[in-house]
């Protein structure tokens, strides 16, 4: 199976036939971020107040079993933040202890639980529980996964008001047939009525009348309630459509706000880290981790150039062969990251047929076909090229993380240009030995 994108997450979801199948695409995409990571649906009955049953999905298929937990069980505050919906809420210390009460498949050694609201129609309708194991380092799975339960929502969304608009039609089903049967029924006693009168030989002829008056009033009457009902259908239909529009368009306009707010805060990072760092190893690691983390790159690396405007040297790396040392220097216009300094160009591969007549390095370090090579430049000038490769998961870097380097990489040429990164790095290395 190809590795679970959000693009290929949201195609999933939106031909998901029911609530099952984009339960099991997003666990699907769960796996993609973190294999040991579970993630489950929480029903939640409004009614009751009650976390009434989970879905769980494993293997293609979805488990359900009961919870019957009253919502109350969870703090105070995290019940408010969780009924708001749009974001997760993490159960700290106590994470272990509220997966059990949720009957959650455990951590062999604990874990985190987060938990998010969804929404719908404005109430709160249930609740995702994920449950990751604890790590020391990297960045929280609910973080990564994040986007993929956004796009879930907006599947939870059309299946509610699918339920909605089935529970609604059969409900004016009924009440049509119930009207049209009384209808019917009062239709028949008239029509009983009339041909009682017109079988007696003293029928009076002013009740004939009538009876037949009251009799067509009464199937107009019918015939109006059916072309009601019709309408109020046609309705209801009309009004499904452009709410699901609604929610698309709402979708779309939170993904691209998110990706704002995303894109702002990684710039506070960068330019927190060159306020607050004097030592430019430090900082250049840290501008490689903060690219290298966000794009879940396990073998990154960041090349700067030389003084001597010939050549780039690695300035920092992780992930990569031990044979090759930091300060290790390519020839601008020789080998991968020689050729996207000397063109300015970013170099995407995804395919990994491609990837092998574009090798980075030739060593067992290089597990995944897919990599980003991209220029740093900064007003016209080349500062230098970050590498990255080994994507979490065996995944593949599309158009879309080229785009997101972009931005990066101009923050970075930026923070390594005014902070001269390229002739402090060099000092420093030459004063350490």
């Amino acid at each position: 199976m190809p590795p679970r994108t959000l693009a290929s997450l949201a195609h999933a979801l939106s031909v998901a036939p029911d609530l099952d199948a984009a339960l099991v695409a997003l666990g699907e995409g769960l796996a993609e971020v973190d294999r040991a990571s579970n993630v489950a649906l929480l029903r939640y009955d409004g009614r009751r107040e009650m976390l009434s049953d989970r879905l769980t999905p494993t293997g293609g298929t979805v488990e359900r079993s009961a919870v019957e937990t009253t919502f109350d069980h969870l703090p105070n505050s995290t019940r408010l933040t969780v009924a708001a919906g749009g974001q997760f809420v993490d159960l700290g210390e106590q994470s272990d202890e509220y997966a059990r009460l949720f009957r959650l498949r455990a951590q062999a050694e604990g874990g985190w639980l987060s938990l998010r609201g969804v929404r719908a129609d404005g109430h709160l309708a249930a609740v995702i529980a994920l449950y990751e194991p604890k790590k020391i380092f990297g960045t929280r799975a609910s973080e990564r996964f994040a986007p993929s339960v956004a796009l879930f929502e907006l599947a939870f969304a059309r299946f509610a008001e699918r339920e909605a608009r089935e529970e609604a039609v059969k409900t004016l089903e009924e009440v049509t047939q119930r009207v049209h049967g009384d209808y019917v029924r009062k239709l028949g006693i008239l029509e009983q009525q009339l041909q009682q009168a017109q079988g007696g030989g003293g029928a009076d002829p002013a009740r004939v009348v009538s009876l037949e008056a009251e009799i067509a009033r009464a199937s107009e009457e019918a015939r109006k309630s059916a072309r009601r009902a019709q309408a109020v259908e046609q309705q209801v239909l009309a009004a499904v459509e452009q709410l699901e529009k609604a929610h698309v368009e709402l979708h779309r306009r939170s993904e691209s706000l998110r990706q704002k707010t995303r894109t702002i805060y990684l710039i506070d990072r960068v330019l927190t880290l060159d306020a607050a760092t004097e030592d430019p190893q430090e900082l250049v690691d840290s501008l490689l981790a903060l690219v290298g983390d966000d794009m879940q790159a396990a073998r990154c690396s960041l090349m700067l150039v030389a003084p001597d405007g010939e050549n780039l040297y690695l300035a920092a790396a992780r992930g990569i062969a031990p044979n090759v040392a930091v300060t290790s220097r390519v020839k601008i216009g020789e080998g991968v990251s020689g050729r996207v300094a000397q063109s300015r160009e970013p170099l995407l591969v995804m395919d990994v047929a491609d990837a092998q007549t574009h090798p980075l390095l030739r060593d067992q370090y290089f597990t995944t076909g897919s990599f980003i090579s991209f220029p740093l430049v900064y007003h016209d000038e080349l500062v230098g090229v970050v590498n990255l490769t080994n994507r979490a998961q065996r995944g593949v870097f599309v158009d879309e993380d080229v785009e997101r380097v972009r931005l990066l990489a101009l923050v970075i040429s930026l923070v390594a240009t005014r902070a001269k990164l390229g002739d402090r790095l060099l000092h420093a290395f030459a004063a350490a030995r």
